[in-house]
């Protein structure tokens, strides 16, 4: 069957009519998801952060950030919240990729594992990933999987690793990270950003939401989503670690993969309209749009008659 060929426009009335799964009442923590980010490194320590915070804002219950060990007890101070885990370092302060063989037992206890925020060491990235995904189980006790900025170095030569948890998977790269994954000019993606995405959600067997002024969600059957409410804002450095913690989080909570990159550039889009507004078009930060996220939900949740999932 051929792909379509129309983008689906991703406003607030597609998501009311795709609610998010909501705890029950008497439910915990634990009913809420947990979440691995396997993120950071000395370089740029925050891109664990800001990934971090996005999984909580976005509703997921518990959260444990894995990192370079000499950041860790940072991390663990500015994100009290999360249980953090000092791992091995490269020489350029990443996260090592014999680091594969401690994490596995830690995201087999979790819903989603998030890879790759604020990661430098592209090298060490690569292996850690593909080590860590060959490693883990590919049936429905395995967790579901983000895969964002470092972890995607790699993954145009070699998908393989990726092709094991096949329907469990979103990946979300901007354009010169697509260059990288479908071994092209950048130039070429941004002439043709939809078939770029398509091409790479059906050679990655993965839900693909390519980052830009319009953003495009294309499944691996080729359907497609496009947000263009976003604001020239939204372009700023860590906006994308906290997109990628935010779709963790919703995959955490139940959602599916399509589901979670959808409602996660969405609640991403819109919270940055909201600072917009209240800020100006330039100038608010990265971490500023995740104190948004909750109440955005929270809008569309009560103007959809959303009934508990007692799960």
């Amino acid at each position: 069957m051929d792909a379509p060929i129309d983008e689906i426009p991703v406003t607030a009335g597609l998501l009311r009519g795709m609610p998010l799964p909501q705890p029950d009442g008497d439910g915990d923590k634990e009913t809420r998801g947990r979440v691995l980010v396997v993120a950071g490194s000395v370089p740029v320590p925050g891109g664990a952060l800001l990934a971090g915070i996005g999984v909580l804002r976005a509703g997921a219950g518990k959260l444990q950030i894995a990192t370079a060990a000499s950041i860790a007890p940072h991390l663990g101070l500015a994100l009290p919240e999360a249980l953090v885990i000092g791992l091995p370092e490269t020489a350029d302060g990443g996260i090592a990729p014999e680091a594969a063989e401690t994490l596995v037992g830690r995201a087999l206890r979790c819903d989603t594992v998030l890879i790759g925020p604020g990661m430098m060491d592209e090298a060490a990235a690569a292996e850690l990933t593909a080590a860590l995904l060959t490693r883990l189980e590919t049936d429905e006790n395995g967790p579901r999987f983000v895969l964002d900025a470092g972890a995607l170095a790699g993954l145009g030569r070699d998908p393989a690793p990726l092709h094991r948890h096949d329907g469990r998977m979103v990946v979300t790269p901007h354009a010169g990270e697509m260059a990288g994954l479908l071994g092209c000019s950048r130039d070429r993606v941004e002439a043709d950003p939809l078939g770029c995405a398509r091409a790479a959600a059906a050679v990655l067997k993965a839900v693909v939401a390519l980052k830009g002024g319009c953003t495009r969600i294309v499944a691996p059957d080729g359907r497609a989503w496009a947000y263009r409410g976003g604001t020239v804002g939204l372009a700023t450095s860590g906006s994308g670690d906290t997109l990628a913690g935010i779709v963790a989080g919703l995959l955490a909570r139940g959602a599916s993969p399509e589901q979670a990159a959808i409602w996660g550039v969405f609640l991403h889009g819109e919270a940055g309209n909201r600072l917009s507004r209240r800020i100006g078009p330039l100038g608010f930060l990265a971490r500023e749009l995740l104190a948004e996220i909750p109440a955005v939900m929270a809008t569309l949740a009560s103007e959809s008659d959303i009934e508990p999932d007692c799960r």
